[in-house]
C-alpha cells in the first residue's frame, strides 16, 4: 500500500521543551535547535526527528495505571547487546535526571523502564546483535 504521508516528527508535550531536548540529545545523540522557547527540535543520528513543545499545566502519564488505559507513548532506545552496557546506559540516564520506573524482573527482561525528567516512561533495551 502506497503511503499517505510521510512522518515528519514525534512531537511531545512537556514543560519546559529546551530541557527535554537536551535531555535526550544526551541519550540519543544529535543537537537541539531551538526555534522558539516553545518548540524545540532534536534530529536524532540515523533514528526520528523528535520536537518539544511546551504545554502549560502539563501532567505526566502514571505509569503503569491499570485504571487508566495507557501510557500515552514511550520511547525506546537500544542501549546494547550486554546486561553491562545496558548498565553503564542506566548510570547515565540517571545521572542525566531520569528516574526508574519499573525494576520488576529486571532479570527476565529485555529492557529497564525509565521516566524522562518531565515523567514520559522510556526504555533502555538490551538488542543482541547478529
Amino acid at each position: 500500500m502506497a503511503a499517505v504521508a510521510r512522518l515528519r516528527s514525534v512531537v511531545v508535550d512537556c514543560p519546559d521543551p529546551r530541557e527535554l531536548a537536551v535531555f535526550y540529545a544526551a541519550v540519543g545523540g544529535g543537537v537541539p535547535e531551538e526555534e522558539d522557547p516553545d518548540w524545540v527540535v532534536l534530529q536524532i543520528p540515523a533514528g526520528p526527528r523528535l520536537a518539544f513543545q511546551r504545554a502549560e499545566g502539563h501532567t505526566p502519564p502514571d505509569w503503569p495505571r491499570a485504571d487508566h488505559g495507557s501510557q500515552q507513548f514511550h520511547l525506546d532506545f537500544d542501549a546494547g547487546g550486554t546486561w553491562e552496557e545496558v548498565d553503564a546506559a542506566e548510570e547515565k540516564v540517571l545521572a542525566l535526571g531520569a528516574r526508574v520506573l519499573d525494576r520488576e524482573d529486571y532479570e527476565t527482561k529485555d529492557f529497564r523502564v525509565y521516566a524522562d525528567p518531565a515523567g514520559h516512561p522510556f526504555c533502555l533495551c538490551r538488542i543482541e546483535q547478529p
